[in-house]
Order: structure tokens, then C-alpha cells, then sequence
């Protein structure tokens, strides 16, 4: 996989399926181990990658970014904002892209397809749950019609420090 700004060619959106769980857990243990990206702590093994993707249907289908080879750049999904019954209209986005390709349009692509998924599945609200200091992925969200909604103070705690999480919400 190139490391340089250089144009990636093309790039298409599929559903991600098991076949992809490694590279999935690739990028995403990256996220775990070096970045406040997410708050888990310990990386996903490949078997828990297997189960996350077989579990996700319908519109909380994983989606993948692939390059003209097949190699999976990036990966996003749709979750239930919450489980109480009157949360149902509303869902939470992820969105995570090999570090190596950041700031090439794949998360955008990924990102407005999500939004996409969630208007054709009827919700009304997506959020973004974004360590505060994530400018990368706040401006991101900014570009794709979020707007920041509240702030959570010192709700996590990573890498021996307090982590504050910036809640983004679109509106369909």
C-alpha cells in the first residue's frame, strides 16, 4: 500500500465481509494501541473482528473502502445510538482509515455513504461520539453537515490521561 500523497486510483465501497476481518483488525488495533481514536484499551482479536462483521446487518452493515486490488483502505459502520426504545431514530457513526492514507478522501467517501445508509434506513439523527482532540475527525464531520452539540468532560481515560469526547450530530 503507498504511504505518499500520491492519488490512490480508484476506490469503491462494498460491504465488508468476514474475508476482510484482518485487515479490518489491522487498522483498527492501530487505532487501539497508538491513538486515542477509540476508547478501548485492549486490540480485537481476529476471531472477535470475524464476530463483529457476521453480527452487523441491514443498516448497521459494515462497509469497506478497497482499492483497485481488493486491499481494504478504510472501513465504517452504523451503530444504535442507544438501547432505549425512543433512541431508535438515531444512530452513532465510525468511521476509521488505514493512518497511512489519511486525509485522501476515504473517510469522507465512507462517512457520506453512512449518511446515505441512514437516510435510505429512515433514522433521523446520526452522531459522533469524537475524542475532543480529533480535529481530523471533527473537521470531517464539519464537512459532511455535523455540527458540534456538547462536549462530555474528562470521560475516558487512555494513555495515563483524562480524555474529554466532542458529540457531533447531523439531522437527516
Amino acid at each position: 500500500m503507498s504511504t505518499t500523497n500520491e492519488p490512490l486510483g480508484h476506490v469503491a465501497l462494498r460491504p465488508a465481509t468476514v474475508a476482510d476481518a484482518a485487515a479490518i483488525a489491522a487498522i483498527y488495533n492501530h487505532e487501539v494501541e497508538h491513538t486515542t481514536a477509540t476508547f478501548d484499551l485492549v486490540p480485537r482479536t481476529l476471531a472477535e473482528q470475524e464476530d463483529w462483521i457476521a453480527a452487523r446487518t441491514g443498516a448497521f452493515s459494515a462497509i469497506v473502502a478497497v482499492n483497485a486490488e481488493g486491499e481494504v483502505l478504510g472501513f465504517g459502520a452504523l451503530s444504535p445510538y442507544k438501547e432505549r426504545a425512543a433512541y431508535r431514530t438515531s444512530v452513532e457513526d465510525s468511521v476509521y482509515v488505514d493512518r497511512s492514507l489519511s486525509r485522501r478522501g476515504i473517510g469522507r467517501l465512507l462517512l457520506t455513504a453512512l449518511l446515505e445508509v441512514a437516510r435510505e434506513s429512515g433514522f433521523h439523527a446520526v452522531f459522533a461520539r469524537i475524542e475532543a482532540s480529533g480535529a481530523a475527525s471533527r473537521a470531517l464531520h464539519e464537512a459532511c453537515g455535523f455540527r458540534l452539540v456538547g462536549v462530555e468532560v474528562e470521560v475516558g481515560r487512555k494513555f495515563n490521561r483524562w480524555l474529554d469526547v466532542a458529540v457531533m450530530q447531523c439531522l437527516l
